[in-house]
């Protein structure tokens, strides 16, 4: 958290068709429903300048961009959204719940593409500095659901769901090591189940971690 900030800032993170903007739907009537202010958003974006970049990343031939590219763009991206969305209206006391943030760059553009974890590291300091979310939801479940539940929503942004399924699986592996990794701030969820049951084992996170 920022030093100034009162609200908390929560992240749904997984791979392709895992539920997360279903989820962040859900969890923002939830805590509303306790009596927080809550502001959901989304990355890359969440900001018009980010929306912008967002449009490079998420369109178009998956040759258009290598991992390092990708990163860079990325990181521009979060920089903005956290400047102009997410720590403002957690100076203000809101909750924020976003549909994906750093631990997707780690796990595509470096545990997916293969970019050096040092980039990663260093692009985070100068875009986040010490900012950190309070608690991440990793939604997990296996590649071949989660395509075919991508495939089923297809519109525009299909740049990373046509990369190969080799690809999908060191994503889905580099999510679940984040998490190993960093037990106190992640919680790995099933989302193999129904819209209500993966809500409720949020919610249940939420209330157990952040004392909603």
């Amino acid at each position: 958290m920022t030093e100034d900030a009162t609200g908390r800032f929560i992240t749904l993170e997984g791979g392709e068709g895992a539920g997360k903007s279903t989820q962040i739907a859900r969890l923002k009537g939830w805590l509303e429903g306790r009596g927080h202010r809550v502001t959901t958003t989304r990355e890359p974006g969440g900001s018009p300048g980010a929306e912008m970049i967002r449009k490079l990343l998420v369109e178009g031939p998956v040759e258009r961009w290598d991992g390092t590219t990708e990163a860079l763009l990325h990181f521009a991206a979060r920089r903005e959204h956290l400047r102009s969305t997410v720590w403002p209206a957690l100076k203000r006391g809101e909750w924020v719940a976003s549909d994906r943030f750093a631990d997707s760059t780690l796990a595509y553009q470096g545990y997916g593409h293969g970019i050096d974890a040092k980039i990663f590291e260093q692009l985070y300091a100068v875009a986040a500095g010490s900012f950190r979310p309070d608690l991440t939801i990793i939604l997990d479940l296996p590649i071949e659901i989660g395509l075919k539940r991508a495939a089923e929503r297809r519109g525009a942004e299909t740049r990373y769901e046509s990369l190969p399924r080799e690809f999908h699986a060191r994503v889905r592996a580099g999510f679940l090591e984040i998490a190993a990794r960093e037990p106190k701030r992640c919680v790995v969820i099933d989302a193999t189940g129904t819209v209500d049951a993966i809500a409720g084992a949020i919610a249940d996170a939420v209330r157990d971690r952040l004392g909603a």
